[in-house]
């Protein structure tokens, strides 16, 4: 048989695993998840997906990986004992943090702990100034006194940031050299090769986690593999990074800080090639799961990114202004909104009488009442099947069986008794305050960045995402929604669509009026040899590798930069006057406002993405043939405003060369679909169900 790609994605509550054959076909496979050891759910659910399917190990050529075990690391706090030896004087950058406030007015709100206690943060003397000119030697008495007090406090990982060193890091490297002569095999991270930029408590909180980190994915990589080796995977591995790019396993076990946000992004990807072939230049997409529920801005082709973002904070949404809560990590990432609301968020009466969904979640286990594991808490997916919504014997293909007379009588019992109405006005009323808290993602990453949501078409999927969607998008005014084949899957799908990707910068300081050319000139050659030398060592050829430069520029006193592209070509004395040109439209976007043509412009670092093209099958085909099977029907319950109406309960082959008007429910073998009353669905040229709400600009 020919070569096939796979796509794993693990979630909170579903493994997801997408097979794409040499002609472009798509194998689909869910299972549940194993928190106890993730890594075991995906070698069961690969080899039930081989016995179905005649394959083996042989027939993989790679195996594309999207994991949430490093922030499950952060989220639980249980990464590795790690130590911090810092310029003197800085021992408490962590403790100190941004000084922010992620809720205005909560007297009460504490900062999470840092990941390195205050007793394992040791100082050593140095000092190099800003310009990298050495002020103070290093002390190497001093340091090697360090690395034994830290040994003899059996640390399992070290981290070095030193004051300046992204300007002159001789000081760093020697310190490493001390470990490495002192201990050797020790987990260690020094900041000037995780991240050379600007801002101490950014870079100080990036390295440390790298560092906490990395014993953790190193032994889950390990497991992993030989898990794949013993269902006969020798193929390689490629873990997607927080910013939508792969890398090879090796280099996600070396620097762990680029695959903390490695789950949700996939999708994202996927959702973006979607968009691509289907023509649509601008669309947001919505992933809801099981326990969160995510949203992205995807404009004129490109994915929004952030340039850096917090975890373990709990979940944040809303204006980058309200940061703070949690550990910050300076890295590229896909800008995401996220909040607590999936199928197994938890339904329940807050202090005040009213219905509250979320953000706890029933997860896999127990999971939601209809499941019938134990669960006694009534969840969003619980209230789904009481509307008639869910098909209770045909969930993953129907491997997972429900019991909608539980969800009835949770229901019944914990929200519609105490709110004096009916069980499916208290289904309805929990469905739709969970789709309200899912708006306020799409807000998030739309109107709040001075984006108009009914510009966009709305992407779902996630196993919850088509059920949601069309509702969302009528009450955001948005005139369309796209569901992608294997929409509950998708994520594991968006992973066969994703490349090879580093992303490398360095802190420049200079004024945009007063750009040493040949400087700049110099530096950006240094990050382009670096970025080819990294994709040529993973074997891409010179035609699979492009590069994309970007700036990091503010208006002189900010304390905060925005990024823009960098035009290709040379850089010439046409360079300033393009990136203040670049950094005005971006800063009247963003914020709404520019400064005059006299107020200087600074340039801060220089970004480089770096990207490797897999030269590999990325068209998924197969048609779909119109069903010549009549639509089932059940009752399904659509607000006080229509009642339990009568619902055709289709197959996306049922839409195949017609509009299909709501009330429709579409079930497939990864997730459901709803078309509300008013509403219409179709099936357009790449398959894809297409719903158009009848509103948008």
């Amino acid at each position: 048989m020919s070569k096939v790609r796979i796509g794993v994605d693990i979630g909170g509550t579903f493994t997801d695993i997408s097979i794409m054959d040499a002609q472009g076909g798509i194998i689909t496979k869910k299972v549940s998840s194993t928190p106890d050891n993730y890594a075991r759910a995906i070698g069961e659910g690969l080899a039930a997906a081989f016995g179905e399917n005649a394959l083996g190990g042989a027939d993989v050529a790679e195996l594309l990986h999207g994991t949430t075990v490093a922030s499950n690391a952060i989220l639980e706090l249980k990464g590795a004992r790690t130590g911090l030896i810092t310029t003197k004087g800085f021992r408490d950058v962590l403790e100190l943090r941004l000084l922010r406030m992620p809720r205005l007015y909560d007297l009460l709100w504490e900062k999470p702990p840092t990941l390195v206690e205050r007793s394992l943060r040791l100082e050593v003397t140095e000092r190099v100034d800003a310009k990298g000119k050495i002020v103070t030697p290093l002390d190497e008495a001093e340091v090697e006194a360090a690395v034994d007090k830290l040994l003899a406090e059996k640390v399992e990982a070290i981290s070095v940031c030193l004051l300046h060193s992204y300007v002159n890091d001789t000081h760093e490297k020697r310190i490493r050299d001390i470990i490495r002569r002192r201990a050797p095999g020790m987990v260690l991270s020094i900041s000037s090769e995780v991240l050379p930029e600007i801002k101490e408590y950014e870079r100080t909180s990036t390295t440390v986690i790298n560092s906490y980190v990395k014993p953790v994915v190193n032994r889950y990589l390990t497991s992993l593999g030989q898990d794949l080796k013993g269902i006969g995977i020798t193929a390689p591995l490629l873990l997607m990074q927080s910013n939508g790019g792969l890398t090879p396993a090796e280099v996600a076990a070396e620097m762990p800080v680029h695959i903390i946000e490695s789950g949700p992004a996939a999708g994202v990807i996927g959702a973006r090639s979607l968009a691509r072939r289907a023509g649509f230049d601008k669309i947001i997409s919505f992933d809801m799961g099981g326990t969160t529920a995510k949203a992205a801005l995807v404009e004129d082709g490109e994915v929004t990114r952030a340039e850096e973002y917090s975890v373990g904070g709990g979940i944040m949404i809303g204006s980058r202004l309200m940061s703070g809560a949690g550990y910050v990590l300076k890295v590229p990432a896909i800008d995401l909104a996220e909040v607590g609301a999936g199928g197994g968020s938890i339904i329940a009466i807050d202090a005040g009488g009213a219905p509250q969904v979320g953000p706890e979640s029933a997860g896999s286990f127990p999971g939601p009442v209809c499941y019938g594991l134990g669960g006694e808490e009534p969840t969003v997916t619980d209230a789904n099947v009481v509307l008639g919504y869910i098909n209770p014997t045909h969930l993953a293909g129907g491997a997972v069986k429900l019991h909608a007379d539980k969800s009835k009588a949770a229901l019944t019992e914990k929200v519609a008794k105490p709110l004096g109405i009916e069980v499916e006005r208290a289904a309805y009323g929990a469905h739709m305050v969970a789709a309200a808290n899912m708006i306020r993602a799409i807000k998030a990453v739309s109107s709040e960045r001075g984006r108009d949501p009914r510009q966009f078409a709305l992407v779902a999927f996630g196993g919850n995402g088509p059920l949601f969607a069309a509702g969302m998008a009528r009450a955001l005014g948005m005139g369309s929604v796209i569901v992608p084949p294997s929409a509950g899957v998708f994520s594991a799908v968006g992973l066969l669509y994703s490349d090879v990707e580093y992303n490398l910068s360095r802190t420049y300081r200079q004024h945009t009026r007063l750009l040493d050319l040949p400087a700049l000139v110099a530096a950006w050659q240094g990050l382009d040899d670096q970025a080819r030398a990294k994709l040529t060592a993973d074997g891409f050829r010179p035609d699979q590798i492009k590069l994309r430069r970007f700036a990091k520029l503010h208006y002189k006193g900010q304390a905060y930069e925005l990024s823009v592209p960098v035009p290709d070509g040379p850089i010439t004395e046409a360079t300033a006057a393009q990136l203040d040109q670049a950094f005005g439209d971006e800063h009247e976007r963003t914020y709404g406002h520019r400064a005059g043509p006299s107020e200087p412009v600074e340039l801060v670092s220089l970004n480089l993405t770096a990207v490797g093209e897999l030269d590999t099958l990325r068209d998924a085909r197969g048609g779909l043939v119109a069903s010549t099977q009549p639509p089932g029907e059940r009752q399904a319950y659509f607000g006080p405003e229509h009642g339990w109406l009568a619902t055709p309960i289709l197959s996306r082959e049922h839409l195949v060369g017609r509009d299909w008007p709501g009330p429709a429910v579409i079930e497939e073998y990864d997730c459901t679909c709803v078309v509300p009353p008013g509403m219409t669905a179709r099936l357009d040229a790449h398959g894809n169900i297409a719903i158009a709400t009848g509103l948008g600009a």
